[in-house]
């Protein structure tokens, strides 16, 4: 008699070098790859136009690619995880349901319960590592610690650790046969109306755009990964969110170039914030490192950042841009969080918030631990630096192009003069249309840091 599992994708959306998947065909004969549309997360603050959008066509290039191997594409259901599984395991005689670990503590109770569930039928969750390129959270420790709270030796011990060896697709996934339900539209996921310039959703998406990247930008990103204009960096976060990209994959890929070692150090930072999430839940919401903050309140502040209407054009750009594309260059993210926090000294909850919001790219380790680095509150062990924003442009946007790009208002303002069109004459900001500066970055930086008593 054919052995039977069932496959529950959750951020692993595709086929290549995928353990879970590779692991469910070698334990039985026959495979059914589900997706649960967790209505939890559904009716959460996390769920999101823009996200919603990426996802459902992440589910429908995965079906495809599915159904490409022998199976008869993706089952879909809806409602609490734990029961969805384990009543599609019961129909189709399961012993077992294969699940690839994450690690929030949302997460983390959703895999208790459904351990808890399949065993009252006597079936069995198994859990399989692909959300890290190197070692599962808790694995990389320094000594007598459950994690490491600084980059740097993290990074240190993640080099040394070593990755396996990529998987290519499974030659062929086992067909069931039974209702399959029907893909979720982007309607079905979240009602709202997502950003215009939103990224192709799925995993030959994200395959093309790496190859692409890898043949004509890696061994340039060490000089250009801050170029704001250029826009020389690789853009796959948000498939590296939906697991549409491996990490093991990537990293594998990346070669060896100058440029390729620091395009993998940035991914590294991936791996790390999981690790410190998983060890500390709370600082999802709450400081990793308490400053003893007084966060200013003004709800029109909160709102012209929100807009990119804050007076000062580098920062109103990466706003900007991340309304029209549900993405932000990370060196924008920097940027404007620093400004948010430090120069505007209101709360960076507020912030990780909207950014969440917006990002296809959404995920609460990186997004809540990159917003406390910025802030101070996080790992950062410089945590009262402040960034100029004045500075960060002449740096990173030296000839104004990529505020050009997404101000409008600016758009006839030539060369770096773009940066503070406050100085221009009078006549001629009258024409721009453009707000002046909430508050002298110089002030702000004063204001924050007799805030936090320095």
């Amino acid at each position: 008699m054919a052995s039977t599992a069932v496959l529950l994708f959750t951020r692993d959306l595709r086929v290549h070098d995928n353990p879970t998947l590779h692991a469910a065909c070698r334990a039985a004969d026959r495979v059914l790859p589900l997706f649960v549309l967790d209505e939890t997360i559904l009716a959460s603050p996390y769920n999101a136009p823009n996200r919603a959008h990426f996802l459902a066509g992440a589910l429908r290039d995965l079906d495809a690619n599915l159904k490409q191997l022998g199976a008869n594409g993706l089952v879909v259901r809806r409602g609490d995880v734990a029961a969805e599984a384990a009543q599609v395991a019961a129909e189709v005689g399961a012993d077992e349901v294969h699940l690839s670990a994450d690690w929030s503590g949302y997460a983390q109770r959703r895999q208790l319960r459904l351990a808890a569930r399949l065993g009252d039928d006597g079936r069995r969750l198994r859990l399989h590592e692909d959300t890290v390129a190197v070692q599962p959270p808790g694995s990389l420790t320094p000594t007598s610690k459950d994690h490491y709270a600084v980059f740097t030796p993290y990074f240190r011990a993640w080099s040394e650790a070593g990755l396996r060896t990529p998987l290519s697709a499974p030659s062929r996934v086992g067909a069931i046969r039974m209702s399959k339900g029907r893909l979720p539209s982007p309607a079905d996921i979240c009602v709202g109306k997502p950003a215009p310039e939103l990224p192709e959703p799925g995993e030959s998406a994200g395959r093309r755009r790496i190859a692409t990247w890898r043949r004509s930008a890696v061994h340039r990103y060490e000089e250009r990964h801050d170029d704001l204009p250029g826009d020389a960096t690789a853009r796959i976060s948000p498939y590296l969110h939906f697991g549409c990209l491996s990490p093991v994959d990537v990293v594998r890929g990346a070669g060896r170039s100058a440029g390729a070692a620091a395009f993998v150090r940035q991914l590294a930072w991936r791996d790390f914030h999981l690790q410190v999430l998983a060890a500390r839940p709370h600082v999802a919401q709450r400081d990793y490192r308490h400053r003893g903050d007084r966060w200013r309140r003004s709800r029109s502040d909160l709102d012209a950042w929100r807009r990119g209407h804050t007076g000062i054009p580098i920062v109103d750009a990466a706003m900007r841009q991340l309304l029209r594309e549900g993405w932000m260059h990370n060196r924008g993210r920097l940027l404007t969080a620093s400004f948010l926090a430090k120069t505007l000294y209101l709360d960076w909850r507020l912030g990780a918030r909207h950014f969440m919001d917006h990002l296809v790219d959404g995920d609460i380790a990186n997004n809540q631990l990159n917003w406390q680095w910025v802030a101070g509150t996080g790992t950062d062990t410089r945590p009262n630096r402040v960034l100029n924003p004045l500075r960060q442009a002449t740096r990173f946007d030296p000839d104004g192009d990529y505020v050009r790009r997404y101000v409008p208002e600016l758009a006839g303002v030539d060369g770096p003069a773009v940066h503070q069109p406050w100085r221009l004459p009078d006549a001629v900001r009258a024409e721009l249309n453009y707000p002046e500066p909430l508050v002298d970055p110089d002030e702000g930086r004063r204001r924050f840091l007799e805030a936090r008593g320095r």
